[in-house]
């Protein structure tokens, strides 16, 4: 019987990083072509995306602004049902960003040493938002609401135009309602290096955040290696599924069909202690995606996917933590104690209900995380995201005099005899 999902079972520890490798691009040519795009729109400006606007959209473009009149417009062409879904949306995300904001907790270090930390919004921050076969509105909520929250001065928004020109209805309205003021059409790999650079049209900015396809990743990669800060290194969409029998098979199906219809290059993991739970996930995996209008993307995602079983839970969720999933839904009995094993992982979703659409678009947590194994040293996007942690000082009289000589006999060990004198001179002035 066909599955189309590989089934590995009690895979040796040693096989485990094999077995759960992402499909690998190579990234060669890839780069070079992207430089070549962003060395153009470096030196070319307006000019150089005006002629990739024309080359990857098909169309030719004299002005990137979206105008008021065509946000308006888009306003009126949305249902009043998905104004209210995304507003609701909006409030969750809202209320759970909130709630990350750092209040300034004042230290004295030592008697009349004060130290304490404040959290500035980066002044100016681009959003990137896919636009082609699945236009992403709902990212421009992840993106836009912490951004608010964090105090960014500026936050502009750009989005691939359609081939007559206009950019989707569904990110026009969410763009204005989160308050977006400045949203250019422009896509993929140009606009990265006009956000980066800046042109005659789109101001330069000091991080860049969003998805997007191959080239976009490289873009963003490569622009920040000459010095724009990006959210993370970010690569196709991924999910894992820990699974025991307890769980609804109809349930896990949906779910890794949900990761796998993003792209061709995305990848679904179930690991589950139960032969029989796998057969009968598979066999609902056949059934929906039959049903699928993106199904060929999706079988092509399947096809890198896998179904393990393993001995138990608690290794399942040990090669789990070994492979960092972006998204890990736990499926199985007991999920609060398991996920108090999760080490790596990007978000997690707990219990039978918890499918991973729900943070992708209302439950109020971040959908824009690491993928690509770098949840093992990488964060989603929060309010952090968009902050700045600067440390302050105040040191009265009392202060240097408590501290001081402890700073002289270390700057005297280290050779440094100006730092020492910054701190004799204070001392001598009492």
């Amino acid at each position: 019987m066909n599955t189309m999902i590989q089934t590995i079972k009690y895979p040796e520890r040693s096989q485990w990083q094999a077995i759960t490798q992402r499909p690998v691009i190579d990234s060669t040519s890839l780069e070079d072509t992207v430089n070549n795009v962003l060395n153009d729109i470096r030196n070319n400006g307006d000019a150089a995306v005006r002629k990739y606007t024309k080359q990857f959209d098909k169309i030719e473009l004299e002005t990137f602004l979206v105008s008021q009149d065509e946000i308006t417009q888009a306003q009126k062409n949305i249902t009043e049902e998905l104004k209210s879904a995304i507003q609701l949306a909006k409030a969750n995300i809202e209320k759970f960003h909130e709630s990350q904001r750092e209040k300034e907790i004042f230290i004295e270090t030592t008697k009349g040493v004060q130290c304490w930390r404040r959290s500035i919004g980066i002044e100016k921050v681009g959003l990137y938002i896919p636009g082609g076969s699945a236009p992403l509105f709902s990212t421009i909520l992840m993106l836009s609401i912490p951004a608010k929250i964090a105090g960014c001065k500026e936050i502009i928004l750009c989005t691939p135009p359609d081939k007559n020109g206009k950019v989707n209805d569904a990110i026009l309205y969410t763009a204005q309602l989160t308050g977006i003021t400045k949203i250019f059409k422009i896509g993929g790999v140009q606009a990265i290096g006009a956000m980066a650079f800046g042109t005659q049209s789109v101001p330069k900015v000091y991080k860049i955040f969003g998805p997007g396809n191959q080239y976009v990743t490289c873009a963003k990669q490569l622009i920040n290696k000459s010095g724009t800060a990006i959210d993370m290194p970010a690569g196709p969409s991924e999910l894992a599924i820990l699974a025991d029998n307890t769980c609804v098979p109809s349930f896990v199906a949906a779910d890794l069909l949900s990761q796998a219809e993003h792209g061709a290059d995305s990848q679904v993991i179930l690991v589950s202690d139960n032969e029989q739970t796998i057969a009968e996930v598979a066999e609902e995996l056949k059934k929906q995606l039959e049903q699928l209008p993106r199904k060929d993307i999706a079988t092509k995602a399947l096809a890198n996917s896998k179904a393990i079983l393993v001995n138990n839970l608690n290794e399942g969720m040990e090669l789990l933590n070994e492979y960092a999933p972006e998204h890990l839904i736990l499926a199985c009995n007991a999920p609060e104690e398991i996920a108090d094993q999760v080490i790596n992982a990007g978000s997690v979703f707990i219990g039978n209900y918890s499918c991973e659409s729900a943070g992708d678009y209302a439950s109020g947590t971040n959908h824009t995380l690491p993928t690509n194994g770098y949840a093992r040293s990488y964060s989603g996007v929060s309010v952090d995201s968009f902050v700045k942690k600067v440390t302050f000082q105040k040191l009265s009289k009392e202060g240097i005099q408590n501290i001081g000589k402890s700073i002289e006999l270390m700057a005297e060990a280290e050779g440094l005899e100006a730092h020492k004198n910054a701190v004799t001179l204070r001392l001598k002035s009492f």
